[in-house]
C-alpha cells in the first residue's frame, strides 16, 4: 500500500485557514447557497435576524448565525428548498450615534454639514461595515444566499414602511400627539419604552415645603427630580385623606418661582404613602401628565432638548438639568424651603444607546395605537395557533408584554432612517401622509409642502423584516413560496424589541404568523458568567477565535455549549477540546484514507459477510443518525453535540478504527474489502453528521472520501435504516469491550505495559457467552496482548494470578512472578467495599415501597437485575479473595 501518495494528498495536519478559503469561495462560487433549485421540494426559510451597521459582530452574533446555519445546512440536506436570507439594519440611532462621535474627533457636528451632507456620511459608515460583516459571515462558514441579501432602508423595504404607515394611518392606528415621552437629551431624539434600561442608582430623596398662599401652614412633598419643581402646576393629594381635605382647592405658591398653584384631590394618590401629597409636573413626568389632563392643569416645559434649563426655569436658566439641581437645592435649603434629604436607592432610565438619563419630557410626536394591534396576536397566541416559543416559558413573558402593551412612539430627531411619510401645508397647516411626495395641498392647493422632520423608530422597518425581505407589498414569488418563515433564531432579549412587533405587524399586514416557530438562546458570558462589555474588556472577538483555532473549533463549541434559552459561558479551554475534536476527525479519516486507496463509491458494498466490529459500528451510527435528527429539530444543540462526540471519539476513533486495522491488515481479502466498505460507509456519513456543525473540515475530509456529487453540502442527510440494526452484534462488542478495558485496567495497576504479552484465562458463565467469545477471540488476543488465551466454561482459578469480573465472565491473568499476593488481596477487597455498597444501595432502592409502587414495571426489573449481577460479581470476588489466602 503505498502510505506515502495517500498521505501526500490529505496532509498530516489539518490547517482551517487554507480549507476555510478554499472551501467557502467555492460553495458561493458554485451558487450552493441559492434558493429555489428545488422546486418540486418543500421550502424551509430563515430570515437573517440583520446585524445592525454599527461596527464589528461579536460572539453573541457568532452564536447566533451558528445556530441558523446548522438548521439551514441540515435541511438542505435532507433536500428542502432553503433559503437563509442574510441582511444588515440601519439601526437608525446606534449607527447616527457612531457617525456623531466619529465628526466630533474631527471638530465637527451633523449640523455643520447639513443633513445631505451627513446623510452621505452615514451611507459611507454603512458601506465600509456592511462589507465588514460580510467579510465575517464568510469566515464563519455561513450558508447564506447572498443573491437575496437585503438592508433596512433598501427601497423595496422603504416602500414597504411607507406602505405600513400609511395603512395604519388610515386605519387610525398611527396618530400625532403631544405626550409625555421617553428623551434622551445627548442624542436629542425620543425613545420608545424599550429602548430605555433602568438602573439601580444610589441616589437621594428630596423633601420640600410648599407655603400656603394665606400663610395659614405648608404641604410637604418629596421628590428624587427636585429640578422639575419649577414645572409644578399643582399638588395633589387623596380627595378622602382627612389631613387636606380643608386645604382642597386652596393655592399654594411655588418656591423660588413664586407662581400660585392649587391643591386639587385625585385618586391617583397614596394617602397612605409619605406625606400623602405629591407634586404635580405635567409635562415632566407621565402620571403627572394623566392627573394634568384631568384637572386641565397647564403644562409647563422647563428644560430644552439637550437637558439645559429653560426660560420656565427663571433664575437657573442656561444651567444644565444636573446643574441646576445642585444649585436649586444650595438655594432651597438656605429658604428653608428644603427640609430633609434622605439617601434613596431607586431605578433611573438610562438611554440603551448613549447612556444618558432618560428625561421624561413633554413632546408631540408619532404614536402607534397598540392595543387594537395587540389583541388580535393574544387571540391567535391564546387560540393555539400562534408561534410556538421555544423554550416555552418565553411565551408567557411575550403574552404578559403584549398584553400590557403601551402605545408606541415611533418618531425619532434623528437624520438616519426612514423619514415619516408626512408633510405639512405652509399656508393652511393642513396634514397630508402619503406613499409619495405631496407635491400640492388638498385642501388648499398649496405647493408649499413641508416634510416632517423625523425618521422613524429602527425597530418600526426591521419589524417587517420577514415579509418585506420578501418584496412585499408586491406579490412576490419568494414572498408566495418563503413565506412564513420557518423559524426565528434570536436573543431572549429582544423579545419585546423585535419579536413582539414582527409578529403583530405580520399578523395585521399578512395575516399569519411571520414564522412557525421562534427559538430564544440566551447571551454569551465570559467564563465567569459576567457578561461582555468593553468596560470590564472581557469581550471576545469571534474572528480572533477563528484565527486561532479554526472557523470549525468556534462553531463546535459555541453550538453545542448551548441550551435553548439559557446563557452560554465562553471558555477559551473548550474551544481548544473542539480544536483538539477536530483533530482527532482529521486523524482518524487520514489513517483511513491510507487503507481505502483504490476504493470508490461505487466499491461500497454492506452486503456482504461482516465482522461483530462492522455490524456493531454501522448499528452505532444508525443510533446516532436517528438521535442527532431527532435533536436538531428539537433544537437541543447541546445534546447533539454530546451524542456526536461520544460516537465519534469513542466509538469510531477508540475502538472501531482499532479494531478495523486486524481487517485491513489480514491476509483475508474478502474481510479486507468488507472493511474498506464499512469504514468508507460509516466516515462519509460522520462528515455529512459533523458537517452542520463543522462544514470546512467536513467537505475537506469527504472530498479526499470515496464519494458522489460535487459537495457535502448537497450531499443526502443520512436516515435511519433498519437493515442496519444489529443489537446481538452490540451486546457481543460491550461483552468484548469489557474484557479489554479489565485486562488494560489490570496491566496499568500492576504497570505491565502492552508491550509485554500476557498469559490470559477467559471462564464464560454460560455456553452463550463462550460462543461469542470463541467466535471472537482474534480481537480479544490482539487487544489484550496475550502470548496465550484459554477460553472455557471448565477454567480453574489459578492460585496465583490477577482477576477481574465482567457481566457473565471471570478474568484471570497468571502472575508469573509479575505481582505481589498481598497487593492483589487488598486490591480485590477494594473492590468487595465497592460491590457491598452496590448491593446495599439497590437492597435499599427495592425495599422503598414509595419507589415500587411509583417506578414503572421495566425500571424495577432492571434494579433487579442490577441487584442479581452485583451479588454475583462480589460472591465471585469473595471467592477469589479465599483462594488467595488459601
Amino acid at each position: 500500500m503505498n502510505e506515502e501518495k495517500q498521505s501526500a494528498s490529505m496532509p498530516t495536519t489539518y490547517d482551517p485557514k487554507a480549507a476555510e478559503q478554499k472551501w467557502y469561495s467555492y460553495w458561493v462560487e458554485g451558487g450552493y447557497f441559492e434558493a429555489g433549485k428545488r422546486t418540486d421540494a418543500e421550502p424551509y426559510t430563515i430570515v437573517i435576524p440583520p446585524p445592525n451597521v454599527t461596527g464589528m459582530l461579536h460572539i453573541g452574533h457568532a452564536l447566533d448565525f451558528t445556530l441558523q446555519d446548522i438548521l439551514i445546512r441540515t435541511k438542505r440536506m435532507q433536500g428542502f428548498d432553503t433559503l437563509w436570507l442574510p441582511g444588515t439594519d440601519h439601526a437608525g440611532i446606534a449607527t447616527q450615534t457612531k457617525v456623531e462621535q466619529k465628526l466630533r474627533e474631527e471638530g465637527l457636528s451633523r449640523y455643520d454639514l447639513g443633513r445631505e451632507k451627513f446623510l452621505e456620511k452615514v451611507w459611507e459608515w454603512k458601506g465600509l461595515y456592511a462589507d465588514t460583516i460580510r467579510s465575517q459571515w464568510s469566515k464563519m462558514g455561513l450558508s447564506l444566499d447572498y443573491s437575496r441579501e437585503r438592508f433596512t432602508l433598501d427601497e423595496g423595504l422603504s416602500k414597504a414602511v411607507r406602505e405600513v404607515f400609511v395603512s395604519l394611518y388610515k386605519k387610525g392606528l398611527i396618530y400625532r400627539g403631544k405626550k409625555i415621552i421617553n428623551w434622551d437629551p445627548a442624542a436629542r431624539t425620543a425613545l420608545s419604552d424599550i429602548e430605555v434600561e433602568y438602573k439601580e442608582v444610589q441616589g437621594k430623596l428630596y423633601h420640600l415645603q410648599y407655603p400656603l398662599k394665606d400663610g395659614s401652614g405648608t404641604i410637604t412633598v418629596a421628590t428624587t427630580r427636585p429640578e422639575t419643581m419649577l414645572g409644578d402646576t399643582a399638588v395633589a393629594v387623596h380627595p378622602e385623606d382627612e389631613r387636606y381635605k380643608h386645604l382642597i382647592g386652596k393655592m399654594l405658591v411655588l418656591p423660588v418661582i413664586g407662581r400660585e398653584i392649587p391643591v386639587i384631590a385625585d385618586e391617583y394618590v397614596e394617602k397612605d404613602f409619605g406625606s400623602g401629597a405629591v407634586k404635580i409636573t405635567p409635562a415632566h413626568d407621565p402620571n403627572d401628565f394623566e392627573v394634568g389632563a384631568r384637572h386641565n392643569l397647564p403644562q409647563i416645559i422647563v428644560m430644552d432638548e439637550t437637558g439645559t434649563m429653560n426660560d420656565e426655569a427663571g433664575p437657573y436658566k442656561g444651567l444644565d438639568r444636573m446643574d441646576c439641581r445642585k444649585q436649586l437645592v444650595k438655594d432651597l435649603q438656605e429658604q428653608g424651603v428644603c427640609i430633609n434629604i434622605e439617601e434613596h436607592i431607586h431605578q433611573v432610565g438610562h438611554s440603551e444607546r448613549s447612556g444618558a438619563v432618560i428625561e421624561p419630557y413633554l413632546s408631540t410626536q408619532w404614536f402607534v395605537a397598540m392595543k387594537p394591534l395587540a389583541e388580535k396576536a393574544i387571540e391567535i397566541q391564546k387560540s393555539g395557533d400562534g408561534v410556538r416559543f421555544v423554550p416555552d416559558r418565553f411565551e408567557k413573558i411575550y403574552l404578559n408584554w403584549i398584553e400590557n402593551v403601551r402605545d408606541w412612539c415611533v418618531s425619532r430627531q434623528l437624520w438616519w432612517g426612514h423619514r415619516i411619510p408626512a408633510w405639512y401645508c405652509e399656508e393652511c397647516g393642513e396634514l397630508h401622509v402619503a406613499h409619495d411626495t405631496v407635491e400640492a395641498c388638498s385642501k388648499c392647493g398649496s405647493a408649499n409642502l413641508r416634510q416632517d422632520e423625523d425618521v422613524l423608530d429602527t425597530w418600526f422597518s426591521s419589524g417587517l423584516w420577514p415579509f418585506s425581505t420578501l418584496g412585499w407589498p408586491d406579490q412576490t414569488a419568494d414572498l408566495q413560496r418563503y413565506y412564513p418563515t420557518s423559524v426565528l433564531v434570536t436573543g431572549y432579549d429582544i423579545i419585546y424589541f423585535w419579536v413582539a412587533r414582527m409578529i403583530f405587524t405580520a399578523l395585521e399586514f399578512t395575516d399569519k404568523n411571520p414564522f412557525a416557530d421562534v427559538l430564544m438562546h440566551g447571551l454569551v458570558r465570559d467564563a465567569n458568567g459576567q457578561k461582555m462589555s468593553k468596560s470590564l474588556g472581557n469581550g471576545v472577538d469571534p474572528l480572533e477565535v477563528i484565527e486561532k483555532y479554526g472557523a470549525d473549533a468556534m462553531r463546535f463549541m459555541i453550538s453545542t455549549g448551548s441550551t435553548p434559552g439559557q446563557d452560554l459561558r465562553f471558555n477559551w479551554d473548550k474551544v481548544e477540546q473542539a480544536r483538539n475534536f477536530a483533530n482527532k476527525i482529521w486523524n482518524a479519516s487520514r489513517f483511513a484514507l491510507m487503507n481505502l486507496e483504490g476504493v470508490t463509491a461505487e466499491d461500497i458494498d454492506l452486503t456482504v459477510e461482516l465482522g461483530t466490529a462492522d455490524r456493531w459500528i454501522l448499528h452505532r451510527l444508525n443510533e446516532t443518525v436517528r438521535e442527532v435528527t431527532r435533536l436538531i429539530d428539537s433544537y437541543e444543540f447541546g445534546e447533539t453535540g454530546r451524542v456526536l462526540y461520544n460516537f465519534i471519539w469513542d466509538d469510531l476513533c477508540d475502538w472501531y478504527i482499532e479494531f478495523a486495522k486486524l481487517g485491513l491488515y489480514g491476509e483475508n481479502e474478502q474481510t479486507k474489502r468488507a472493511t474498506q466498505s464499512v469504514l468508507a460507509y460509516v466516515l462519509d456519513r460522520t462528515q455529512r453528521l459533523i458537517h452542520p456543525f463543522m462544514p470546512f473540515i467536513s467537505e475537506e475530509i469527504w472530498q479526499h472520501l470515496p464519494h458522489e456529487g460535487e459537495t457535502i453540502t448537497l450531499a443526502q442527510w443520512p436516515v435511519y435504516d433498519e437493515a442496519l440494526e444489529a443489537p446481538q452484534s452490540a451486546k457481543e462488542m460491550e461483552l468484548l469491550m469489557d474484557i479489554i478495558r479489565a485486562v488494560r485496567n489490570i496491566r496499568a495497576e500492576v504497570n505491565v505495559p502492552m508491550s509485554k504479552k500476557i498469559e490470559l484465562l477467559v471462564k464464560p458463565s454460560n455456553e452463550a457467552a463462550l460462543a461469542i467469545l470463541v467466535k471472537n477471540e482474534e480481537y480479544i488476543s490482539r487487544f489484550c496482548g496475550t502470548s496465550s488465551l484459554e477460553i472455557s466454561v471448565a477454567i480453574t482459578a489459578p492460585e496465583k494470578a490477577m482477576s477481574a469480573i465482567v457481566t457473565g465472565v471471570e478474568l484471570y491473568l497468571p502472575l508469573a512472578g509479575l505481582i505481589d499476593i498481598s497487593q492483589e488481596i487488598i486490591r480485590l477487597e477494594k473492590e468487595l467495599k465497592t460491590l457491598n455498597s452496590e448491593v446495599e444501595r439497590v437492597e435499599k432502592k427495592l425495599a422503598n415501597e414509595g419507589f415500587v409502587a411509583k417506578a414503572p414495571a421495566q425500571v424495577i426489573e432492571e434494579e433487579r437485575a442490577k441487584m442479581q449481577d452485583y451479588v454475583e460479581k462480589r460472591d465471585k470476588v469473595l471467592a477469589r479473595i479465599s483462594e488467595l489466602r488459601g
